[in-house]
C-alpha cells in the first residue's frame, strides 16, 4: 500500500491550494480516507475525512469553512482543497486511509506527506 501526497508548497496568506493523495497497492473506494498535519514543535492533528460514498465529511473545527475535502474513487484519490490560507495552517500535511467516519480516527495507512508553508 503506498499514498502519495502532493500540492504542498510555498503560499502567501489568503492564498489557496489543492492538495492530491493518490492511493495505490488495493482498492480503496469502501475506505474512509482524510487528512492529518503536524506544525512544527506540535503533535499531528485531525484536519478532514470522508466516507467512501463522498457524501459525508467531517472536519476539525479549526478548518470549516475554509477547507474542503472530497475524492474520486475512481482514481483512488482524495483531495483536499484550502482556501484563506493563514500562517497557522503551515505544517506538513499527511493523507490517511482507514478506520471510520466517527469516534477518533484509527486510520489504517498514512503517507510521508506534503509541506504546506503559508507566509504572512
Amino acid at each position: 500500500v503506498q499514498l502519495v501526497e502532493s500540492g504542498g508548497g510555498l503560499v502567501q496568506a489568503g492564498g489557496s491550494l489543492r492538495l492530491s493523495c493518490a492511493a495505490s497497492g488495493r482498492t480503496f473506494s469502501r475506505f474512509v480516507m482524510g487528512w492529518l498535519r503536524q506544525a512544527p514543535g506540535k503533535e499531528r492533528e485531525f484536519v478532514a475525512r470522508i466516507a467512501w460514498t463522498g457524501g459525508t465529511t467531517y472536519y476539525n473545527d479549526s478548518v470549516k469553512g475554509r477547507f474542503t475535502i472530497s475524492r474520486d474513487n475512481a482514481k483512488n484519490t482524495v483531495y483536499l482543497q484550502i482556501d484563506n490560507l493563514k500562517p497557522e495552517d503551515t505544517a506538513v500535511y499527511y493523507c490517511a486511509v482507514g478506520g471510520a467516519m466517527i469516534g477518533p480516527w484509527q486510520y489504517d495507512y498514512r503517507g510521508q506527506g506534503t509541506q504546506v508553508t503559508v507566509s504572512s
